[in-house]
């Protein structure tokens, strides 16, 4: 007799709490997100350790963390889950003749590179519905784990976060300081970066994948206390912020590059060669792209060649 290719005690409930309880990194925001009640999740949790014969979270401290039998099953859950959802997709597609492709834009691309792609994808003959998202990296890296996501444009996340995912590097960029072309720095040949202390800082947030490298070059470069913070990762924001005040706007050197090309914003003359990072695409380890994916992820190589050119011979 031929044995069942899953245990059929294990339910979809088991893994969907599990998964649940991981992107919220807890069990009462996992049962508001469900609709279920605390005990249920945490009873469906439990069942699911019986199950397996092994504890999944360490529950010695304040917070749900993940015991190594935990990763290995997580690993595998999320990449079944992304399978029943490609399943769903392939259904839809195959009743409706439509199918999605779902990317990740952080601020780095949003403004040339991934605009460029989708304009050329979706005159090419794959040509079909696009999703882009934004927002912090922690989201859509969540996001890309849970199958919700594609794939993701933008530059490399820390080595801590990328289990379980691979990089394609494309090109490198780095940061620039963005000022309106009347701002009281703005025709200084030569800045330090103690300099900006008196004016306000337009951030990423703390989870933001240039945050340590804007720490960085102001530790490097000795400024310690701004006159005010402002941390953002919304680039209209910005810009229109900085455009208004005397505000300086920390960011990539390609969401303001048009800005600067036409003079609505100016560059300040500080050393950031050391802000240098990688921009590519990072895609989960474990699955090969379906072709409609690999098409858009080949417009959106051909986009970053030409915004890396263009950076090269400004």
């Amino acid at each position: 007799m031929a044995s069942s290719l899953l245990d059929p005690r294990i339910k979809l409930r088991h893994v969907s709490c599990f998964l649940e309880v991981i992107r919220q990194g807890g069990v009462v925001a996992a049962s508001q997100t469900l609709g279920l009640s605390q005990p249920a999740v945490s009873k469906s949790i439990g069942e699911l350790e019986t199950l397996l014969g092994a504890p999944l979270f360490d529950r010695s401290g304040r917070k749900l963390v993940l015991t190594s039998q935990g990763e290995v099953f997580a690993r595998h859950a999320m990449s079944a889950a992304a399978a029943i959802r490609e399943g769903i997709e392939s259904v839809d597609l195959q009743r409706s003749s439509q199918t999605v492709v779902r990317l990740g834009a952080l601020p780095t691309v949003e403004v040339e590179v991934v605009p460029r792609a989708v304009a050329r994808f979706i005159r090419s003959p794959l040509a079909c519905r696009v999703h882009v998202e934004s927002g912090p990296s922690t989201h859509m890296l969540a996001m890309l784990r849970n199958g919700s996501l594609d794939f993701i444009v933008g530059r490399l996340a820390s080595p801590e976060v990328m289990n379980g995912l691979v990089f394609e590097h494309l090109y490198s960029e780095q940061l620039t300081f963005a000022v309106r072309p009347g701002h009281p720095l703005a025709g200084k040949r030569s800045l330090t970066f103690r300099e900006l202390e008196p004016y306000p800082m337009l951030l990423p947030p703390t989870n933001a994948i240039i945050r340590p490298i804007v720490d960085s070059l102001f530790i490097a470069g000795g400024a310690a206390r701004f006159k005010s913070e402002i941390e953002t990762v919304s680039n209209s924001f910005a810009r229109a912020y900085a455009m208004e005040n005397d505000a300086i706007w920390t960011i990539s050197k390609s969401v303001v590059a048009h800005d600067l090309q036409t003079g609505q914003l100016v560059a300040l003359a500080l050393d950031t060669s050391a802000s240098h990072g990688p921009v590519g695409i990072t895609l989960r380890s474990n699955e090969q792209p379906n072709m409609v994916t690999a098409a858009m992820m080949g417009e959106i190589r051909l986009a970053a060649a030409e915004v890396a050119s263009a950076q090269a011979s400004a």
